[in-house]
C-alpha cells in the first residue's frame, strides 16, 4: 500500500524526510493479564500517563516483566504499543497467518507508516487522544511460539549488520480518551533533528 505523505526538509543535513500525513485505527485491543496476543475490542480508554485503561502494560513505571526484574521503578516507555496492518500481508506473503491483536498490539493502524517515523512524533487520534513515540518494539523468541520462524520475518539483519525491527512502536500517552476502530491518525513531527527510533 502506498501511504499518503508529506515531504520535510532538514535544513542542516541535505537531505528529506518524508512521513504520512494520515491514516486510522482498524482495531483496538487490550489484555489485563500478560499474555502474548490481546483480545480486541469495540474501543479502548487510554488514560493520560498511564496506557490502556485495564490492560496489564498500563502504568508510570514500566511493566514489561523483562524490565520490571531490571529495574520496577524505571519510566513505562510502553504505554500503548501500535502496529500497522501493512505489515500483516507483508508476512501473510512470506506463508504467515497475522491479524490484528495477535501480537500484542493495542492499537492496529492503517496508511501511516510508523516505522519511519522520528522519535517525539505525536499521533492525533480521533479528537481527544494524543500519543507521544518513544522507540521500538523489541520482537523477542516469544513471536517463535505463536508461529515459527515469525521473529526473522519481523526482526531483519542488514549486511552493515544493522536490525531493523518491523513489531510496531511505543508511546507514551499525553492526552487520554476513548479510541474505536475508524478513528482518524494525524502526524505531528517534533521540530529538527530528527531522532532515529530505538528499541525501548
Amino acid at each position: 500500500m502506498k501511504y499518503p505523505r508529506i515531504t520535510i526538509k532538514k535544513s542542516l543535513r541535505k537531505f528529506h524526510m518524508t512521513i504520512p500525513a494520515s491514516g486510522r485505527v482498524l482495531s483496538v485491543s487490550q489484555d489485563d493479564v500478560h499474555r502474548f496476543s490481546k483480545t480486541p475490542v469495540s474501543e479502548i480508554c487510554i488514560v493520560t500517563g498511564l496506557g490502556v485503561q485495564g490492560d496489564a502494560h498500563a502504568g508510570v513505571t514500566v511493566k514489561h516483566r523483562s524490565r520490571v526484574a531490571a529495574d520496577p521503578m524505571q519510566p513505562n516507555l510502553r504505554q500503548v504499543h501500535l502496529m500497522h496492518a501493512e505489515l500483516f500481508a507483508e508476512l501473510k506473503s512470506q506463508g504467515f497467518n497475522v491479524r490484528p491483536a495477535d501480537l500484542g498490539e493495542n492499537i492496529t493502524t492503517e496508511g501511516v507508516d510508523l516505522l519511519s517515523l522520528p522519535r517525539d512524533t505525536l499521533l492525533r487520534i480521533g479528537d481527544d487522544v494524543l500519543l507521544q513515540i518513544t522507540g521500538l518494539r523489541n520482537p523477542c523468541v516469544q513471536i517463535d511460539l505463536f508461529q515459527p520462524g515469525l521473529l526473522k520475518a519481523v526482526l531483519l539483519r542488514q549486511p552493515n549488520g544493522e536490525l531493523i525491527r518491523k513489531a510496531g512502536i511505543m508511546t507514551i500517552v499525553i492526552a487520554g480518551g476513548t479510541v474505536r476502530a475508524g478513528d482518524s491518525i494525524h502526524v505531528q513531527l517534533p521540530a529538527p533533528p530528527y531522532l532515529p527510533l530505538e528499541r525501548v
